[in-house]
């Protein structure tokens, strides 16, 4: 328990000084959780979804994952996601990858990544679709675009589950959105993949 002591420290400095800016801050908090989107995102440690957004606890759901993949067969992430929308009636889900990402360079790797390989077969079925793209670029270049291209096709996957379908179809307004973090100077990019509708993930997909 001593090597958390300097976490406890670090907790309590952290809310004396929000209850000293924001005195009903955490008495608010309590109170309901209305959160503003559902962030879909990598385990990375190094990729802080309320620090990179300037927002505040409350202010986002969070799922992450290595290299932020969705699964149709993960109950986890399908339940996160039922939650959002259903319970939270979130309107906006952000998919976010970050380039650099481990889970993707280890998916281009030619060594054995034992357990892990079996989540990363996700984002081999990606590279698969995109290989010729792919194959005309350097490592470093590939890997970025991989990151991207990763993010592109987890957010058609968040689309096609039967959870965001049943909200479309009910009217119930719900927009995808594609992101990636660069880890080396702290801006997010549009990956111009924001999805809607039915009928847009259709022309998409086309």
């Amino acid at each position: 328990m001593s090597r958390l002591n300097e976490l406890f420290t670090r907790n309590k400095e952290w809310a004396e000084s929000i209850t000293k800016e924001q005195p009903d801050f955490f008495q608010e908090l309590g109170k309901q959780q209305t959160p503003k989107y559902l962030w879909i995102g990598c385990s990375d440690s190094r990729v802080p979804e309320n620090q990179i957004m300037g927002l505040t606890p409350g202010d986002i759901f969070v799922h992450r994952n290595i290299a932020n993949v969705v699964v149709h067969s993960d109950l986890n992430i399908l339940s996160v996601i039922q939650y959002a929308v259903e319970v939270l009636k979130i309107t906006d889900i952000i998919v976010c990858g970050h380039y650099g990402c481990g889970g993707v360079k280890a998916c281009l790797s030619t060594d054995d990544n034992g357990f892990i390989g079996n989540w990363l077969q996700n984002i081999d079925d990606v590279y698969r679709l995109h290989k010729k793209e792919l194959s005309q670029m350097e490592e470093e270049q590939k890997i970025d675009r991989l990151c991207e291209l990763n993010v592109k096709e987890q957010v058609i996957n968040v689309c096609k589950s039967t959870i965001v379908q049943k909200a479309w179809k009910e009217n119930q307004e719900v927009n995808v959105h594609a992101l990636i973090y660069d880890i080396h100077d702290g801006i997010l990019k549009d990956l111009d993949t924001n999805i809607s509708s039915l009928q847009e993930l259709e022309e998409f997909c086309d």
